[in-house]
């Protein structure tokens, strides 16, 4: 919702007449003003305001989780013929799954986690993880979002309840070995044939990793540019604009680094739909690269209405 409410501030009044529709597992509307709400008719994504029909000419997506960060919601607006503001179903779909995402990218050459996959149905031995990941190591939900889930496991006891945890946002949980090292992340959008790629933000979250409250709740340092050689700023953002093509993405990604002294720029996460509150990691990128973000949102929305 703070996503939502920060794209409708970033999106230019004079140009587009914007609604939020919220979307949740008991109920489909779009919010308006005196708190009114109004179902959503999902024969054709509208929905009745004053008495007239309202049909959206587009629509962008920043649901942090399923359905709008999974390609689920991408291939309803597909089937509808709604231009959206991200990446398509296979992309959407391939990155929200971390173990696949990782798997893929790294038959390009790309630095990932050593990792293992549990699904429910799975036996799986406690012994046999530690030993193969080493401790430290992070359990999250394999298709989840938000960093709802996630634990860091120090002990070997604290494994059981940790994926129990994570179970409980998901139906895979990934167990990656540890990366320790300096947290980076980098924005990056395309435009037909114009790519932009945002200064490097350093990450330092107050508590142990970058957790829910970190990125939520501003318990962590952000800083732009990051405090990193030129060097390694570069090999961030070319990597960065690789992964763009290799996943064959679409309007704005970010993408998620530890930088470690023993073995280099390695990927932690990729975002198809990345935080856009006031404060998130991708405003503050197009600030420092000395952009407006109204006319970023207007290109990215042009752009897809104009390939209707």
């Amino acid at each position: 919702m703070k996503s939502a409410q920060g794209i409708q501030s970033f999106i230019d009044p004079e140009r587009y007449t914007s609604y939020i529709v919220l979307i949740t597992r008991e109920k489909w509307v779009a919010l308006l003003p005196d708190n009114e709400e109004s179902p959503i008719d999902k024969n054709d994504f509208g929905f009745t305001c004053a008495g007239d029909k309202i049909r959206f000419d587009f629509a962008y997506i920043t649901i942090h989780g399923a359905p709008g960060e999974d390609g689920l919601l991408q291939g309803y607006f597909d089937m509808l013929g709604l231009p959206y503001s991200c990446c398509g179903v296979l992309a959407a779909s391939l990155t929200f799954n971390k173990y696949f995402c990782k798997n893929y990218l790294r038959s390009f050459g790309v630095q990932v986690a050593l990792s293992v996959l549990l699904r429910r149905e799975d036996a799986w031995d406690e012994e046999n993880i530690v030993s193969e990941l080493k401790l430290p190591v992070f359990v999250k939900p394999n298709d989840g979002g938000s960093s709802f889930g996630v634990t860091k496991v120090s002990s070997a006891g604290q494994l059981q309840t940790a994926v129990n945890l994570a179970f409980t946002e998901g139906n895979e949980v990934l167990v990656e070995s540890f990366m320790s090292g300096v947290e980076v992340t980098c924005g990056c959008y395309r435009v037909g044939e114009k790519k932009t790629v945002f200064p490097v933000t350093e990450v330092v979250p107050q508590n142990e990793f970058f957790d829910y409250d970190a990125k939520y709740n501003g318990q962590v340092s952000e800083i732009t540019p990051a405090r990193i050689s030129q060097a390694l700023t570069e090999e961030v953002r070319s990597l960065t604009a690789k992964i763009y093509d290799y996943l064959g993405a679409k309007g704005i990604i970010r993408v998620d680094y530890i930088i470690s002294p023993q073995g280099g720029v390695r990927l932690l996460e990729v975002n198809t739909t990345p935080g856009m509150t006031a404060t998130s990691f991708i405003p503050q990128q197009v600030k420092a690269a000395g952009l407006d973000i109204r006319k970023v949102m207007t290109e990215i929305i042009e752009y897809e209405l104009n390939r209707k």
